[in-house]
């Protein structure tokens, strides 16, 4: 019998929508409100700030180690935007932004990476998973919500973030394997920045895309430019509405660059050129979607800046609040939001402790 091809459900594709000019496809562009074009600019410009301002508070020795987003709000924005506040989401480390957007306070972030469990606490209401340092842990968490929100016929759908290197993972594959097989309302969205922090993207697939895997286990994949908004919104609604509506698992591949750090242990210049990270610097997701608004006649030079000042003041009192709370810290927190149930060992722990603090103060009173 001769050869055939074997007829494969979906194909791979690649969006842009937004170029790096900020020139827009007038034909594929979103309909989207101008309320909500605005929140966008400024949750991606005050992202890109508190950015910055994490960064210098590490190199000031006020927090520990830290993992910049520069370069990558696009990808994190653009699909967490397309969420309902009921779906669930689940993240990897590098995710501040998509978290802010879901409600998670700015010196959250600052209290955790000074070291306080606090910052790890998920505000009654969420449904977000704290970050996973564990690499591509959260896709197999995002599976399992998936799969239980089809179960019990609940329309929510699971988001999970994860990088190039992740891919590289078995937890990767048996996520998706699993996510394919009982068809789970899940969203997976792939931040290719182009380094696991020192390995390049070519040395970790030999494949053209990342999005091209999910069509092994029978989803849709679809590469997107990372630092264009507009596309990463557009695929991720696509996506989400899908899943709602019983059609299964996407993966979406967000072509982008990380323009800083891995974390703030990392030193890049050990293993990328600078002419490479000046290429992708003109690619900047902040500077073109301000072109398109500014374009739209929905933003001026003079309202960036008065924009600028509102979120440098804003991060300030978020800066304050923060180390505030850590000059005076609650040791008995490190036993809460851990456990549905504490344990009874935990338990003893914690009353030991409270106990030991309360005789601290009594002799400091009659010290």
């Amino acid at each position: 019998m001769p050869r055939k091809e074997i007829e494969l459900p979906y194909r791979t594709e690649y969006l842009s929508i937004l170029d790096e000019k900020g020139n827009v496809d007038a034909e594929l562009e979103p309909s989207l409100s101008d309320e909500l074009l605005l929140k966008l600019h400024r949750a991606m410009l005050s992202g890109r700030r508190f950015d910055e301002r994490m960064l210098n508070l590490q190199r000031q020795g006020r927090i520990g180690t830290f993992p910049p987003i520069k370069g990558q709000e696009a990808s994190q924005l653009g699909a967490v935007a397309t969420l309902e506040k009921e779906d669930w989401m689940t993240v990897a480390f590098r995710e501040t932004l998509a978290e802010i957007w879901r409600g998670k306070p700015m010196e959250s972030f600052i209290l955790y990476y000074g070291g306080f469990d606090e910052g790890s606490l998920v505000q009654e209401g969420r449904n977000d998973f704290p970050i996973s340092i564990a690499v591509g842990s959260q896709m197999l968490h995002a599976v399992g919500i998936g799969m239980a929100m089809k179960y019990r016929k609940h329309p929510q759908v699971a988001m999970t973030f994860f990088g190039d290197g992740a891919t590289s993972e078995g937890d990767f594959h048996e996520a998706l394997n699993f996510a394919g097989v009982f068809q789970a309302p899940v969203i997976f969205i792939c931040q290719n920045n182009q380094w696991a922090i020192s390995i390049p993207r070519a040395k970790q697939t030999n494949a053209l895309t990342l999005a091209q895997k999910a069509l092994a286990h029978g989803m849709p994949g679809i590469q997107v430019d990372g630092n264009d908004i507009l596309a990463v919104y557009t695929a991720a609604k696509e996506a989400v509405d899908r899943a709602r509506s019983g059609g299964g698992p996407t993966l979406i591949e967000c072509y982008t660059y990380r323009l800083s750090l891995h974390t703030t242990a990392d030193d890049p210049t050990k293993y990328r050129n600078e002419e490479e990270v000046k290429k992708w610097e003109a690619k900047d997701p902040i500077s073109r979607f301000q072109v398109y608004l500014s374009n739209k006649s929905l933003l001026t030079d003079e309202g960036i800046a008065a924009l600028e000042e509102e979120i440098a003041t804003e991060i300030q009192t978020v800066v304050d609040l923060a180390e505030k709370q850590m000059k005076n810290p609650d040791p008995v927190e490190m036993f809460d939001h851990i456990f549905a149930e504490m344990p009874p060992s935990l338990k003893l722990q914690k009353d030991e402790v409270i106990r030991n603090l309360s005789l601290a103060k009594k002799e400091a009173n009659n010290g």
